[in-house]
């Protein structure tokens, strides 16, 4: 979440070029934030109990999965435009380190949920 947000402030303050390609990156950080900030208030109020229509673990799996792909697509777009300026550059780095920290808590999500769960299911 600090590198989505560092990435939006440097990319928000700095002078654009273009203004397709960082209001993009600005729309995916923003809603990245907002759904992980989503699934922090599920899970600290345990709402996952209550609406058990819903496969949290899947829901997450997905969020995971969208918000990289498009986060990936708008780092690559912000670094591809960024002319050499400072704030751009640094916004489209926090933005790949955003994306790579989103692999990782993706993959850690479908370990913990998928894989301990069909474990368990032999023992």
């Amino acid at each position: 979440q600090i590198s989505l947000l560092i990435g939006f402030i440097s990319v928000n303050n700095s002078p654009w070029t273009d203004y397709s390609a960082y209001s993009f990156f600005q729309i995916v950080t923003m809603c990245d934030l907002v759904m992980i900030l989503f699934f922090y208030i599920i899970h600290i109020f345990r709402i996952y109990r209550k609406l058990t229509c819903v496969s949290w673990p899947l829901a997450e799996f997905l969020h995971y999965l969208i918000g990289t792909i498009l986060l990936l697509i708008g780092s690559i777009v912000a670094a591809a435009k960024s002319y050499n300026l400072t704030g751009l550059v640094a916004g489209a780095t926090f933005g790949f380190l955003a994306t790579i920290l989103c692999v990782l808590s993706m993959w850690s999500s479908y370990k913990v949920s998928c894989i301990t769960q069909s474990t368990s299911k032999y023992r």
